[in-house]
C-alpha cells in the first residue's frame, strides 16, 4: 500500500511521505560474531521535516483536529515541538506551542525554538511549575486562556495519546510483513511509539524499548497508552532501562564516541539523544548474549540529529 494522508487532512506541501521506511542491512561483526543479524528501520527518512515516529503520531492527531488550532508543550529544543510546527506549515494549520521555561520568553530564541517560530508557531512560555501541572483541567484552561485558543485541539508532550499510539501501530505492521524480524528495537521517550509498534507486531516477534529517561516509570505509562488505544495490552514488549546516560537530554564522552564510530560504520548520522543511546544499548546486550544465535534484530531509527551534521551543536528533546 502507497503514502496515505488521513482522510480530512490536507496533502502536504512538499515531498509525500515514505511509507513504508526503508529497511536496510547493516553488516556489524560485533552482531555477526554473535550469530545475530542486525537490520535498520530508517524511519528517519518517511518525510524530510516529519521525520520518524513524528509523522507516524502527528498525521492521526492533524485529522482529529479537523482545522482547529493545535496546542502542545515542549521544552527548549523539543524534537516535538519542531515536528508539530512543521506539521503546521505544511498542512496550513495553526499551532502553538507551550514551552517550560518562563525565563525563556525575554532571552533570543534558540535555533530550535527560531525554527518553530519560522513555521508558523505561536510560542507561549510558561514557568517550570505551571508546566509541571499543565495535564490539570483548572491548569490547562488558564494556558488556553492566556494563548487565546479555548477551542484548541490539545496534543500532549511528545505526542503520545491514544491516535498516536493506534497511527505508529503501522510501524509494527511493516516489520511484521518483513521476513525473519525477531526483535524491533527503538528508543523511548513517552512510551507511544513501543506502545503502537508493539501491537502491530506479529505473533513471534518482540518490542524492545530503550528508555531515555531515568525513573522506571515507562512500563506503566506504555501499557496505559495501550490500553486507551486498543483497550488491552498488546503484543510481546519489554524495557531496559541502562542506557539512559544519566537522563534525558544527556550524553557522556563514551557515547559521543560510540556515536561516532557508528556512523563511520554504516554511514548513518546518530542522533545522540534517543538513537545512539538505543543503538548503545543493543551493542552491549548482543555483547551480553541476550539474542540467541541466528536472531534478526531491527533497530528503529526515529530520528535525526538536530541542525543537521555541519550547521550546529545537537541539540533536542521531547
Amino acid at each position: 500500500m502507497g503514502p496515505r494522508t488521513p482522510r480530512g487532512t490536507p496533502a502536504p506541501v512538499g515531498p509525500p511521505p515514505r511509507l513504508p521506511s526503508p529497511l536496510v542491512e547493516a553488516g556489524d561483526e560485533r552482531f555477526a560474531r554473535r550469530g545475530v543479524r542486525l537490520v535498520l528501520k530508517r524511519d528517519d527518512l518517511i518525510h524530510p521535516e516529519l521525520i520518524g515516529n513524528k509523522w507516524r503520531k502527528l498525521t492521526p492527531n492533524l485529522e482529529a483536529a479537523a482545522g482547529r488550532t493545535l496546542v502542545t508543550f515542549g521544552g527548549a529544543y523539543s524534537n516535538h515541538l519542531r515536528a508539530t510546527a512543521a506539521a503546521g506549515r505544511l498542512l496550513g494549520r495553526p499551532t502553538v506551542g507551550v514551552v517550560r521555561g518562563q525565563e525563556l520568553a525575554d532571552r533570543p530564541l534558540n535555533p530550535s525554538l527560531a525554527r518553530c517560530a519560522a513555521d508558523g508557531m505561536r510560542l507561549h512560555f510558561v514557568d517550570r511549575s505551571t508546566y509541571r501541572h499543565k495535564t490539570e483541567p483548572r491548569t490547562l484552561a488558564g494556558i488556553l486562556r492566556a494563548t487565546g485558543a479555548e477551542d484548541a485541539y490539545v496534543v500532549p508532550e511528545g505526542g503520545s495519546n491514544a491516535l498516536a499510539v493506534r497511527g505508529c501501530r503501522a510501524l509494527g505492521e511493516e516489520l511484521r510483513d518483513e521476513d525473519g524480524i525477531d526483535v524491533a528495537a527503538l528508543a523511548c521517550g513517552t512510551g507511544g511509539t513501543l506502545a503502537g509498534m508493539a501491537a502491530g507486531l506479529g505473533a513471534g516477534q518482540r518490542a524492545l524499548g530503550v528508555p531515555v529517561l531515568r525513573g522506571g516509570f515507562l512500563d506503566a505509562d506504555t501499557e496505559a497508552l495501550q490500553r486507551d488505544a486498543f483497550g488491552s495490552r498488546r503484543g510481546t514488549w519489554s524495557l531496559d532501562d541502562r542506557f539512559h546516560f544519566g537522563g534525558y537530554a544527556r550524553t557522556t564522552p563514551e557515547l559521543d564516541a560510540f556515536a561516532e564510530d557508528f556512523e563511520q560504520r554504516h554511514g548513518l548520522p546518530v542522533e545522540r539523544l534517543y538513537v545512539a543511546k538505543m543503538l548503545y544499548g543493543l551493542v552491549a546486550l548482543a555483547e551480553e548474549g541476550a539474542f540467541p544465535r541466528g536472531t534478526t534484530v531491527a533497530a528503529v531509527i526515529t530520528g535525526a540529529p538536530f541542525p543537521a551534521p555541519g550547521t550546529g551543536p545537537q541539540a533536542a528533546s521531547r
